[in-house]
């Protein structure tokens, strides 16, 4: 009786049985489905980072037509264009250039707030990368007592040293200490930089190497620095350079022993062939030399030559010199990048036959912009001008004088920033707040000061756009000073000829940003994205950490 109710319920359990059992055996049948290959991350044989000191973004627009395949041109059309690039932070100068594209972030966070600043605690003026601690190492001169101590957070350099257990090389190179330094971060293999004086030599401090590598020894003993102590013609007819103005203009510098500010540059201690080799950093072929001794890294150190990934970083600093000489509009600037794209052709192929085509990425981009010769605007009838801040000293000492008895309240004056005695402000029983606000309407009011911003400020608000956003993520609270200054568009202090930089304007922000190689995409964005976005975007396609004080954001549409 029992079973026969429990018939139907029996009869189910076995076609749900017959059914299952019969799939079962379908699917055993069947090939095994593969699993969807996951990439987690892209490994380039070498890295390698440009940094082209004071290079505007319009320079490549500019000079375009006269550019060739397999420098710049390579990279836009092969590899990825960020055509709206910026700078996010205030001061716009080499250190805290060099430093934000490999820390990932400001110098609010990593503490390089200028090349060289007042330093609150010890009252003197410090340079950003100078330590000594440490000694020189290839010179009897003092040009080697350097390191990165004052970076207080880790780069993309480090963070890939510490990824490969130690086992990836980072070489860093420029003829600026600070341009080769900082982006080596701290844990480099060797950094190298260039000393001009009387010697014309490679050099390195003792923080990285007790003595230079043979093959750097045999470098500097090749001649090839005596090998461009020569004169500076234009690589081109110079009647073809249209893209930039007259070849003697009234706003540019001079050489020593020069009249006029016109090509060829052949001075004598240009010739000169036994000292005074500093004066090549100010030609283009301050540039050439960097990309001779870069090639000659990449061979002799290898690399690149295994599956481990490397880095070389590499600034090119002579865009910078001849900037400040002749400025933006100069012939001397659209030769020096005519040549500058040369030396990237050289680099280019030597990338491509050590470590071979595809299997390695690049970046290029800047440490800061520039303005056009404030003279040269006036004449354009465009507003510009310049602080004059001699004139203006006297008025400031005597409301200080007037207001607090005392022009001893501000101690020292450093990128746009007073720095103000906080002991005398304490013993005059006055409120440090109140200070700074007298001080900066005080301020306000001198015509080529556009605005004013008080430590206060930066401290309490939270800015999300605009010139005090910039501001407030150059502003390190135990670095920085009381009061930032901001001139007038088109306005600076010094000098009266030539190109310059360091401010929040547009001009001193927006830089090229390419991408190149394997992991990268072709195309272009014009998107805004920002300095401290390249180590995120290297650290995401790389697949390591981001530096420890990282800020900025992976540009995704770089990425393959």
């Amino acid at each position: 009786m029992l079973l026969k109710k429990n018939l139907p319920f029996l009869y189910v359990l076995l076609v749900i049985f017959i059914s299952t059992t019969a799939l079962g055996q379908r699917k055993s049948k069947e090939a095994p489905k593969q699993k969807q290959q996951v990439e987690l991350r892209t490994s380039p044989r070498l890295v390698v980072g440009i940094v082209v000191d004071q290079m505007r973004y319009d320079y490549l627009t500019r000079f375009w037509n006269h550019f060739e395949e397999g420098g710049f041109k390579r990279m836009i059309e092969e590899g990825f264009n960020c055509k709206n690039h910026h700078f996010n932070y205030a001061p716009t100068s080499t250190g805290p250039g060099h430093t934000s594209v490999y820390t990932g972030t400001t110098p609010a966070t990593h503490g390089i707030i200028g090349n060289g600043w007042y330093d609150k605690e010890s009252g003197t003026n410090v340079y950003c990368a100078g330590d000594a601690n440490y000694a020189s190492v290839g010179t009897t001169s003092d040009a080697g007592q350097m390191s990165p101590h004052r970076m207080n957070v880790s780069t993309i350099t480090d963070e890939l040293r510490l990824h490969t257990q130690m086992r990836g090389k980072t070489i860093a190179i420029a003829l600026k200490d600070r341009g080769a330094v900082l982006p080596g971060g701290h844990t480099a293999n060797a950094a190298y930089w260039f000393y001009g004086g009387d010697e014309g030599k490679w050099i390195s401090s003792s923080y990285y190497m007790t003595q230079l590598p043979k093959w750097v020894n045999d470098f500097n003993a090749s001649g090839n620095a005596q090998g461009y102590k020569k004169p500076w013609t234009t690589l081109k007819d110079i009647n073809l350079y249209m893209e930039s103005g007259l070849d003697n203009t009234s706003h540019e510098g001079l050489f020593e022993d020069e009249t006029a500010p016109i090509f060829p540059h052949s001075t004598p201690n240009l010739l000169d062939k036994n000292k005074d080799f500093e004066i090549i950093k100010s030609s283009p072929y301050g540039n050439s030399i960097t990309a001779d001794f870069a090639i000659e890294a990449l061979e002799q150190e290898n690399l690149g030559g295994d599956t481990i990934t490397d880095f070389l970083a590499i600034s090119f600093s002579s865009t910078d010199y001849v900037g400040h000489k002749y400025g933006v509009n100069s012939k001397e600037v659209q030769d020096t990048y005519l040549r500058l794209d040369q030396d990237l052709i050289r680099l280019f192929k030597a990338l491509d036959e050590n470590v071979g085509k595809g299997e390695y990425t690049v970046f290029l981009t800047a440490d800061h912009g520039a303005i056009d010769v404030p003279s040269y605007l006036i004449d354009q009838k465009i507003p510009a001008g310049y602080l004059g801040w001699d004139n203006l000293k006297a008025d400031f000492e005597q409301f200080l004088e007037f207001t607090y008895g005392t022009s001893d309240i501000v101690k020292s004056f450093s990128n746009n920033q007073f720095f103000l005695d906080h002991k005398i402000i304490a013993n005059l029983d006055l409120d440090l707040k109140e200070v700074q606000e007298a001080i900066a309407q005080e301020l306000l009011g001198y015509e080529p000061i556009d605005r004013v911003y008080t430590a206060y400020q930066m401290w309490q608000n939270e800015y999300a756009r605009g010139i005090p956003y910039i501001l407030q993520n150059g502003y390190h609270q135990k670095r920085s000073g009381d009061i930032l200054i901001v001139l007038k568009p088109g306005h600076i202090g010094s000098p009266r000829k030539g190109s310059t930089h360091g401010s929040p304007q547009i001009y001193d922000t927006h830089v090229p940003l390419l991408f190149y190689g394997k992991g990268i995409k072709n195309g272009s964005t014009v998107k805004r994205t920002e300095i401290p976005d390249i180590a995120p975007t290297l650290a995401v396609m790389l697949g390591i950490a981001f530096p420890n004080g990282s800020t900025g954001k992976p540009i995704a549409e770089v990425l393959e």
